[in-house]
C-alpha cells in the first residue's frame, strides 16, 4: 500500500491548491494527511473490527474528485472535501442501522465468489501498466510495452519473476523482498551502469513539510455557498461508487482469507464497514479523498494475517512512516506496484468457486470479472454483476429465485450508470 503515500498527493495536488503555497508543500501536506488518514482508519478496523484490512484514500475516487469533481465540474477544492464527509456521515449511519450489511447481503450469490477473481485482474493491470509491460495503444487499447528496451519494462519483468521464485519457494516477506532488491538493482545500475537517471529506475525526492494547516477543516468553509443539485450529484457519486469498492473488496478479501460461510457471507460485515465510515469521514476532515478498504489488504491476507493485529500494523508502520516522508518517493512505483501483479495472480485462484457449469451463474460472474479491469473500477464489475443476474435468472425462467431486492439493486445501478456516463454530472446530457 505504501505507493498511495506518493501517488495520492500527485493526483490531488492539482485539484488541492491552498493560498500562498507551492505544489511542492502542498504535495508534502497532502502526503502527510494520507499517512494520517490511512493510519487512524486502519486503527479503527484493527481495534474495533479485529480484521486484517487496511484503509487509505482510495485510487479512483481521488481521480473522480480532482479530475471530474473539482476540474471538469468546477467545484471548489473545499466544497469537494466536504462532500466527502457528508458521505461518510451517510456511511456512519447506515452502518449503525445495518442498512449497508443488508444491502451486501443482497449480493448475488455467483457476484461474490467472482469478486476476488475479478479484483485479481484490477490488481495485474494496475501493476503491469506501472511495470510499463502494459502500455496504451490507439488500436488495440492496451498492448505489450518495449521490455526488451524499456530499462523499467525490463528491470520490472526480472524484479517480478524473482518475487514469483521466491514466493514459490514459501519464503517470508518474499514480496517486500522482491520490491526492495528490484529498487536496490535500479539504484545500481544507474549509479554504476550504463543506464541515465532519465531512464526511471531511480524514484525522485520532494520537499517536506507537517503544517497541515491549511487542509484541516477545510471542508467547512466549503460548505457555504453550495449548489444543493451539484454537490448532491457529487456527494451520490462518492457514495455509490465507495460503497461498492468497499463492498467488493471486503467480499474479495474475506474470500482469500476464508472469512466467507458456506452461502458467501461474511459474518459480522457490519464492524469492517464501521471502521470504513469513519476512515472517510476523518479522511474527509483532514483534507484528502474518500479513504476505503485496500484490496492490497489481500497481501497480508496471503501472508497469513487473519486478525486485526495485521491491521494494527499496518497503522503503526503508517505512522511511523511520518518520520520518513523524505524517503516516501525513494521506492518507485514499478517496484512497488511487483506487489499487485504477485498479489493478483494469486487471486485468480478464486474463480473454482464458480458454478461454471450454471449459465445463471457464470454469466453474472463472468460479467463481474471481466468489467472490472476493461473498466478499471471494481464498483462497474460489481454492477455488470448484479445488473445481469436477475435478467438472466427471469431468462432462464429461474424468475423465483430473485428476490426483490435483487431487482432494486439492478435499477439503482441502471439509474447510477446513467448518472456517471451520461453527461448529468457535466451538464451534457
Amino acid at each position: 500500500m505504501s505507493y498511495i503515500v506518493v501517488v495520492n498527493p500527485a493526483i490531488l495536488s492539482g485539484a488541492i491548491t491552498p493560498q500562498g503555497v507551492s505544489q511542492g508543500e502542498v504535495q508534502s501536506m497532502l502526503a502527510v494527511v494520507t499517512i494520517i488518514a490511512a493510519a487512524t482508519a486502519t486503527l479503527v478496523m484493527a481495534l474495533y473490527a479485529n480484521r486484517p484490512f487496511a484503509q487509505a484514500p482510495g485510487l479512483g475516487l481521488n481521480a473522480f474528485f480532482a479530475f471530474t469533481v473539482v476540474g471538469a465540474l468546477g467545484v471548489p477544492w473545499q466544497t469537494a472535501l466536504a462532500a466527502v464527509v457528508v458521505e461518510g456521515l451517510l456511511f456512519v449511519a447506515l452502518t449503525a442501522v445495518g442498512a449497508r450489511e443488508y444491502v451486501i447481503g443482497l449480493f448475488p450469490k455467483p457476484v461474490k465468489f467472482a469478486v476476488g477473481t475479478g479484483i485479481g485482474l484490477f490488481l495485474a493491470i494496475i501493476g503491469l501498466q506501472a511495470m510499463g509491460v502494459v502500455v496504451g495503444d490507439e488500436a488495440t487499447l492496451v498492448t505489450l510495452g518495449s521490455v526488451a528496451s524499456n530499462p523499467v519494462a525490463i528491470l520490472s519483468v526480472i524484479g517480478l519473476f524473482f518475487t514469483f521464485a521466491l514466493y514459490a519457494r514459501g519464503v517470508p516477506g518474499s514480496i517486500i523482498i522482491g520490491i526492495v532488491l528490484t529498487t536496490a538493482a535500479g539504484w545500481a545500475i544507474t549509479r554504476f551502469g550504463p543506464v541515465s537517471p532519465e531512464a526511471g529506475l531511480v524514484a525522485g525526492s520532494a520537499a517536506v513539510t507537517y503544517d497541515i494547516t491549511p487542509l484541516a477543516g477545510a471542508f467547512v468553509s466549503g460548505l457555504a455557498n453550495v449548489e444543493a443539485f451539484t454537490f448532491a450529484l457529487v456527494v451520490f457519486t462518492f457514495f455509490f461508487v465507495d460503497f461498492f469498492d468497499t463492498a467488493g473488496t471486503l467480499v474479495g478479501v474475506g474470500q482469500a482469507g476464508g472469512f466467507l460461510d458456506e452461502d458467501g457471507e461474511f459474518p459480522d460485515i457490519d464492524r469492517p464497514l464501521m471502521a470504513d465510515a469513519v476512515g472517510t469521514t476523518v479522511g474527509g476532515a483532514l483534507g484528502t479523498s474518500t479513504v476505503t478498504t485496500y484490496i492490497e489488504s489481500a497481501s497480508g491476507v496471503e501472508e497469513g494475517g487473519r486478525t486485526g493485529l495485521t491491521a494494527l500494523t499496518i497503522a503503526g508502520l503508517f505512522v511511523g512512516s511520518l518520520a520518513l516522508v523524505p524517503l516516501a518517493a525513494a521506492i518507485p512505483l514499478y517496484a512497488s506496484h511487483i506487489a499487485l501483479v504477485v498479489i493478483g495472480v494469486v487471486m485468480l485462484r478464486n474463480v473454482i468457486d464458480i458454478e461454471w457449469n450454471d449459465l445463471t451463474h457464470s454469466i453474472p460472474a463472468g460479467m463481474t470479472i471481466l468489467v472490472m479491469p476493461f473498466t478499471y473500477s471494481i464498483a462497474y464489475g460489481i454492477a455488470a454483476g448484479i445488473v445481469s443476474y436477475p435478467l438472466i435468472k427471469l431468462a432462464a425462467g429461474e424468475g423465483s429465485d430473485v428476490r426483490a431486492g435483487h431487482w432494486a439493486l439492478a435499477g439503482a445501478f441502471v439509474i447510477y450508470f446513467v448518472v456517471r456516463t451520461g453527461g448529468v454530472l457535466t451538464g451534457q446530457l
